[in-house]
């Protein structure tokens, strides 16, 4: 249960099915294939080295980087695992670089866990049965879902906004529905997939860039939602895998931006203190 409720924190990225470890390699190879179709291609050169182009595909894949101050939304979430499956409604409210407050309500039982976030830490409040409070640093989050978050990265998953971006663009290739741009970071290969039209993010495939640990997220999104200027994906799938696949679904049933928050909780000074997990 608890890397489920962890899990639902991550809210902002994706629909459609994870893809193989083959799927995602052939994607790789048609980049650097000759285009019959004339689109552009990088194929000759290991990486994109001219700082126009880098700088062009760079702001087509900002373009709709949401900007806002606070953020509110009721969520539908269906979580898949190797062994459980969960439905769930989460209740979030963000406010920009300072807090997140999450609660977690499941069918009958109403509300049983509230999340607070912030840059150094994470406190979990378990409101049913046997009520406890539990405090973490932030890298709770890095350890739960096996992927290093960091509160700036968090809050980008939660509003929509692409993660693991950088600069240094192996190749890319333009067709006439879709922009498939390849990039290597420090810590994840990251092949993203743009509209064509509008240079909406529809899809993210990342790839630790350690070999040895297999480890992918597929994040692709959907149902976009004209919001204040803005293109927010209402309807979204994030797919981990490791050493075991996770699955989660995402339906906005309500959101708005720049408004009062609307989820906030006190601190309950009667609950039992759960002792911190300690790191690995």
């Amino acid at each position: 249960m608890r890397n489920i409720l962890i899990w639902v924190m991550l809210i902002g990225l994706g629909v459609t099915g994870c893809r193989s470890t083959k799927k995602v390699q052939k994607i790789e190879q048609d980049i650097f294939k000759k285009d019959t179709a004339a689109t552009v291609v990088i194929a000759e050169k290991p990486k994109v080295d001219s700082a126009a182009l880098v700088k062009d595909i760079m702001s087509k894949l900002m373009k709709h980087k949401i900007e806002y101050t606070s953020f509110n939304a009721k969520i539908n979430v269906d979580y898949e695992g190797a062994e459980t499956s969960q439905k769930m409604t989460a209740y979030l409210s963000m406010k920009k670089d300072s807090a997140i407050f999450v609660k977690i309500a499941v069918s009958p039982y109403g509300v049983v866990k509230n999340i607070f976030v912030n840059k150094d830490s994470v406190i979990l409040i378990t409101t049913k049965g046997d009520k406890s409070i539990q405090y973490q640093s932030i890298n709770f989050l890095k350890e739960s879902a096996n992927i290093p978050f960091d509160f700036s990265t968090l809050q980008d998953i939660l509003i929509g906004n692409p993660i693991f971006l950088d600069s240094n663009i192996v190749s890319y290739k333009s067709g006439r529905e879709q922009l498939l741009v390849y990039m290597i970071g420090n810590l994840f290969k990251n092949l993203i997939t743009l509209d064509n039209t509008d240079f909406k993010v529809v899809h993210s495939k990342l790839d630790d860039v350690d070999d040895q640990r297999n480890r992918t997220c597929d994040i692709t999104l959907s149902d976009y939602a004209s919001v204040n200027g803005y293109q927010f994906a209402t309807y979204r799938k994030i797919s981990v895998s490791e050493k075991a696949k996770l699955d989660i679904y995402l339906e906005f049933k309500t959101y708005e931006f720049n408004a009062p928050l609307s989820y906030t909780f006190p601190i309950p000074k009667n609950y039992k203190v759960k002792q911190q997990t300690k790191k690995k």
